[in-house]
């Protein structure tokens, strides 16, 4: 079946928001953005569906998520009957990369999953085919506090090498070489930060008690023996994260 890593779908089972943002960040970032009724929007890795229900509920948007998470995508089925907005969202169980919509959005997002189509640059080129004339797109990415001294620190700061990620100003400074103008911008912060990664620890140490022949067992108790110390000594002293709005010029 089409899936994640199961890493995630542990560790990350009992989030709703799938990167370090808190549902106040989330509520910013709709209200910013003055979404209007009926907005279409189209989400490629849309995770457990928050930003669509919430925004669903609280803007009258549309939306189609798109996630290759089975669980993810049935905590978002149910996050949006939770929230009453089942008709106006929908989630599709797909490989968001090469997705696009059949019929034109006035807001293409990819919060965090920038994977999907190898970076920033090809991501956006790929929301930017599902997009209406005049339309906003959305992108989360990572950035750099400030520049790693060493390769080792970088690479214990979720990256694989320093120059994974662009510090803020660059990254800024790229969405304008690739032809937009950033129109507007929310970042993540240390709260947003901690309840992303903190919450993990919780989850992994309940699912070792409930697992513990499971055979992916040793690997999460390695996370959760160094990620707490990994992720105060580095991540949150390195590494920024944010969702930018881009339009073409």
């Amino acid at each position: 079946m089409l899936d994640i890593p199961r890493i995630f779908t542990i560790t990350e089972s009992e989030h709703r928001i799938h990167n370090p943002y808190t549902a106040e960040k989330l509520a910013t970032l709709g209200a910013v953005l003055r979404l209007k009724p009926e907005t279409r929007v189209l989400d490629l890795g849309s995770g457990s569906g928050e930003m669509l229900c919430t925004w669903a509920r609280d803007h009258a948007i549309t939306g189609t998520g798109i996630d290759m998470s089975p669980l993810f995508c049935q905590q978002a089925d149910q996050r949006a009957r939770e929230l009453g907005v089942g008709g106006r969202v929908r989630f599709i169980h797909a490989d968001a990369a090469g997705y696009v919509a059949n019929e034109k959005v006035d807001l293409a997002a990819c919060i965090g999953a920038t994977w999907i189509g190898g970076g920033a640059a090809g991501t956006i080129e790929l929301l930017s085919r599902s997009l209406c004339p005049g339309g906003m797109i959305l992108v989360g990415e990572p950035y750099w506090l400030r520049l790693p001294p060493t390769e080792d620190i970088a690479r214990n700061s979720d990256a694989s090498a320093i120059a994974d990620f662009h510090t803020l100003p660059e990254l800024v400074a790229s969405f304008g070489k690739l032809g937009y103008d950033v129109v507007e911008m929310v970042l993540a912060d240390q709260e947003g930060w901690d309840r992303y990664e903190a919450a993990k620890w919780l989850t992994m140490r309940r699912w070792l008690e409930a697992n513990p022949n499971d055979g992916f067992a040793a690997e999460i108790r390695n996370q959760l023996t160094i990620q707490p110390a990994r992720y105060v000594t580095y991540t949150r002293e390195y590494l920024g994260w944010g969702v930018f709005a881009l339009m073409a010029r």
